[in-house]
């Protein structure tokens, strides 16, 4: 994925959270959904993926499998609101499983899309969040996609890189009573 089109996801999911008001973690994405007119359905017949979005009618629509833990459900309900935030839904060809390194980008964009709608690093940072467990804890996700967002917070903490943009710097301020409040010491 280019560098481009991951910053066009991640500012994507950064402006839904500025937008939406959000102030506080976990992140409540069917909340999201039902604000944003998008229905969400949840299925016990999916087996080979964990989720798709599609347009009915010209209502978006999530589907999810019901089965899944609830983080993990969060994690596939964002991905596949990123698809539709993001225009791919009707233009490609979507499928919703384990992120791997040689993912279409278009999956990699929603991927993106929706740790940093669940889990977004400025705010990990002010929260001094230093494992996987705290990040699954605090943001209700998966432990495998809390172990995702640690491995790239941890190259943001070696290269201090946080609050380098306008956006982050917004989303950081919005949140800082929630931080404040939650720190871990």
């Amino acid at each position: 994925m280019d560098y481009k089109d991951y910053q066009k996801s991640r500012d994507a999911a950064w402006e839904l959270l500025i937008r939406m008001k959000i102030r506080s973690l976990p992140v409540k994405i069917s909340e999201i959904c039902f604000t944003l007119g998008i229905k969400l359905k949840y299925s016990e017949d999916l087996i080979d993926t964990d989720g798709y979005s599609f347009f009915l009618k010209d209502v978006p629509c999530i589907v999810i499998r019901k089965t899944d833990n609830i983080g993990r459900l969060r994690f596939t309900v964002a991905h596949e609101l990123g698809h539709i935030l993001l225009g791919h839904v009707g233009k490609y060809n979507l499928v919703n499983r384990e992120p791997a390194p040689n993912d279409d980008p278009i999956e990699q964009a929603a991927n993106v899309f929706a740790i940093r709608l669940l889990a977004p690093a400025c705010i990990l940072w002010g929260l001094n969040v230093k494992s996987a467990e705290q990040i699954s804890q605090i943001c209700d996700i998966s432990l495998q996609a809390a172990q995702f967002r640690m491995q790239r917070l941890e190259q943001l903490y070696r290269r201090n890189k946080f609050l380098t943009s306008r956006l982050e710097k917004v989303l950081y301020f919005r949140f800082r009573r929630f931080i404040k409040e939650n720190r871990f010491e």
